[in-house]
């Protein structure tokens, strides 16, 4: 198989029909000198906002009136991307235009529309809507769907679809591209971390990504806050044995009075999975509404995008998450529950 080859091999699964409304959208909304809305996941990640912010720099550039942002109030950037090129752009809620002047809304890792938190407005409003993913769980919304469940991220998408409309690989939009890469592979130690994978994260090094301080500002910088808030968590670890299950969880107190926010504690989950007798771990962290956020990770026997699935949520076979209702003792027992049925 040649370099090229392995490099595409994940767009097999594409529609080359939608593929090329895809572009003709782009190209229009860049000739166009068109307002587009690039809305990325609440919560977002290296993949979500980097997928966003790639796309903001590069459309922006080309002549369009480009507009990353996440649907939630107050916007809170996760510290290790907040020095991404072009985070300065991410737009809140309450900064966004009016409907009437948005030409294409793009959505960007989110699976569903409840995903997109308030930008939701702007899909009821009936905006022509791009969607460019890579969950398998991707429910069926917007007018034009570019989803690719073998891609290990959505950058994956962004930067194929980029090479389409011949739009330049800067150094600053691949810096973006290889932040979602690199944290949707967990450092490309994930299974999903194919030829693909590397045959991009090859090209985008060549265009001037630093690797080593990229690595060091998303994995090696931790707050006091996020510390703290770590060394809390661990100490209420909790393991069942009979299920490989080891969870915790954090309260909206223990946030507050650490001066943190949920964005300092997404190393958790990883951190729970390494243990050597987990096959599953369970974080639950609070929303303001009283439900709790639940990541999951698997370290491969557990499908934990189909656990996730049975609550409402989805994701990935190593990576899913999902909302949770009542306290956390009764959230961690469904989730046993559910282990023990499989």
């Amino acid at each position: 198989m040649t370099t090229a080859q392995l490099a595409e091999a994940w767009s097999e699964d594409l529609d080359q029909g939608d593929l090329d409304r895809a572009v003709e959208l782009l190209r229009r909304a860049v000739e166009g000198r068109q307002t587009v809305l690039i809305a990325g996941h609440v919560g977002p990640d290296g993949d979500a906002l980097g997928a966003a912010l790639a796309l903001h720099l590069a459309l922006g550039a080309a002549g369009a009136r480009a507009v990353p942002t996440v649907g939630e109030d107050p916007l809170k950037v996760p510290a290790p991307l907040s020095d991404l090129p072009g985070v300065e752009g991410v737009t809140s809620v309450s900064g966004l235009p009016d409907p009437t002047e948005v030409s294409l809304l793009i959505t960007v890792d989110a699976a569903s529309p409840e995903r997109l938190g308030s930008v939701q407005r702007y899909l009821d409003a009936g905006i022509p809507t791009l969607v460019l993913d890579h969950h398998a769980s991707s429910t069926s919304f917007g007018d034009v769907r570019i989803v690719a469940p073998r891609a290990a991220a959505t950058v994956q998408i962004v930067a194929a679809l980029l090479d389409r409309l011949s739009l330049p690989l800067t150094r600053d939009v691949a810096t973006c591209l290889y932040a979602g890469l690199v944290t949707d592979t967990g450092r490309f130690g994930h299974p999903n971390t194919d030829a693909s994978v590397m045959v991009l994260a090859g090209r985008l090094l060549a265009a001037g990504v630093d690797h080593a301080e990229l690595t060091r500002r998303l994995y090696d910088t931790r707050s006091l806050a996020e510390l703290r808030l770590l060394g809390r968590a661990l100490d209420r670890l909790t393991f069942v044995p009979d299920v490989a299950l080891v969870h915790t969880h954090l309260t909206q107190e223990e946030l507050e009075r650490s001066g943190g926010g949920l964005e300092a504690t997404e190393a958790l989950i990883d951190l729970l999975r390494s243990a050597d007798v987990a096959e599953l771990a369970l974080v639950l962290k609070p929303n303001v509404d009283g439900t709790w956020r639940a990541s999951l990770r698997s370290r491969g026997v557990v499908d934990a995008g189909a656990l996730a699935a049975r609550f409402g949520g989805g994701g990935h076979a190593a990576a899913a998450g999902f909302t949770g209702a009542g306290d956390a003792a009764e959230v961690v027992t469904a989730v046993v529950d559910a282990l023990r049925e499989a």
